[in-house]
């Protein structure tokens, strides 16, 4: 993408921000779907004004940055930090998770949302095993 549809992206979201603002404002009684589409408007407009304001700051940045910023993007020792990472916040994320679905059942929480934790639970679990059994025939 070129700088005009970066800067155009920054735009866009500002004005949704703008938008969903106002609206929280304007209209604090509404119902249904109304109630939550200001905040919508304000989510997407972040992400959009911040991912096109970070391209164009990316974009002015010298070639030699930006080669080195490729350099290490693509260096083992990061990928392998990265990983680590990610290894330990999955095996934080599976104690948390689970401490979640044990606290929602004593606290009576509706039985659809404690399932729904404990199948996205279990999914995770499965992804889990699957990419162990995988790379385990590979190496």
């Amino acid at each position: 993408m070129k700088k005009g549809a970066f800067f155009t992206l920054s735009v866009i979201g500002l004005v949704l921000i703008a938008i969903g603002l106002c609206y929280v404002k304007s209209a604090p009684e509404a119902q249904g779907v109304m109630r939550v589409l200001p905040y919508y408007c304000i989510g997407i407009g972040c992400g959009a004004f911040g991912h096109g304001v970070g391209e164009l700051i990316a974009l002015k940045a010298a070639g030699d940055l930006q080669k080195q910023i490729e350099i290490e993007k693509k260096d083992e020792r990061n990928i392998t930090i990265s990983n680590y990472a990610k290894g330990k916040a999955y095996d934080a994320m599976i104690y948390i998770f689970g401490a979640l679905i044990i606290s929602f059942g004593l606290m009576n929480i509706d039985w659809h949302v404690v399932l729904m934790l404990v199948f996205a639970y279990l999914l995770v679990q499965g992804i889990s095993v699957y990419y162990r059994g995988k790379y385990d025939k590979e190496m």
